[in-house]
């Protein structure tokens, strides 16, 4: 039997408030992570992605008691990243009612974080997230909120995340981003084919449409999405009925 697709609604959150922006920039209020995550569930998502995207660049914490507010009624998995630079930042994150850890920036400048975090929490609640711009025939990973070219292949630090433990990928198109144009196709595949462990494809959803593209025509194993539900366009169920009636096995 195939395995199952996750359709995973993202928070990006900025001062206590989920935001949306276009390749990571211009970024405007949308509503509340509690208010938000609650809706999302109802609909039948099957986890909440909640990014504290300003904590790397302003050198804090993830704002953990947003993410208490968030997690108090919701009952799907809840995975909170941005800011987290240690074992103690992902043990307060589990104790503020994360189920998973994402990590990025910090990842890519002390690799031996994964290995840490993996060690301590085991690797089912370690995700690492990485943010992919194109450079020629290849990708680079940004770090930052997007601000920082590390000059690292992402295919390569890829494979390297995996073998330091981490339980899934959260891959970003940073040149699709907010576009809805579409997932970055070619990068998703190109990731999924590196590795064996779950990739989320995120970036550039603007329909149903895109998701069953990348579930077609990539390995990801979930896809992550922030416009369509936050403006409306569609709710979760929506889609899942949309895939499902295109013979995708959903959760």
């Amino acid at each position: 039997m195939a395995l199952t697709k996750r359709i995973i609604p993202c928070l990006d959150v900025s001062d206590g408030h989920v935001v949306k922006g276009v390749k990571f920039e211009n970024l405007e209020g949308v509503g509340y992570p509690p208010d938000l995550a609650q809706r999302y569930e109802s609909q039948g998502a099957d986890e909440i992605v909640f990014l504290d995207i300003t904590a790397s660049i302003e050198a804090r914490q993830t704002l953990f008691e947003s993410v208490e507010k968030t997690v108090e009624k919701l009952f799907i998995p809840l995975t909170v990243g941005g800011g987290i630079r240690s074992v103690e930042d992902m043990r307060a994150a589990l104790k503020a009612g994360a189920d998973k850890v994402s990590i990025s920036s910090a990842a890519v400048q002390s690799p031996d974080l994964i290995d840490d975090c993996v060690n301590t929490f085991g690797r089912q609640r370690m995700m690492v997230a990485i943010d992919a711009k194109r450079e020629g025939d290849s990708w680079i990973v940004y770090t930052q909120g997007g601000r920082k070219n590390t000059g690292i292949d992402v295919i390569s630090w890829a494979t390297e995340v995996q073998d330091r433990g981490a339980g899934e990928i959260l891959l970003t198109s940073m040149d699709a981003d907010g576009t809805t144009n579409g997932y970055d196709l070619e990068l998703t595949d190109s990731v999924s084919e590196a590795v064996s462990i779950p990739v989320i494809a995120s970036g550039g959803c603007g329909g149903p449409e895109h998701m069953y593209d990348v579930f077609q025509q990539t390995g990801a194993s979930a896809a992550l999405a922030a416009s369509i539900f936050h403006y409306g366009a569609w709710t979760v169920s929506q889609v899942k009925d949309y895939l499902r009636d295109k013979g995708v096995a959903i959760r």
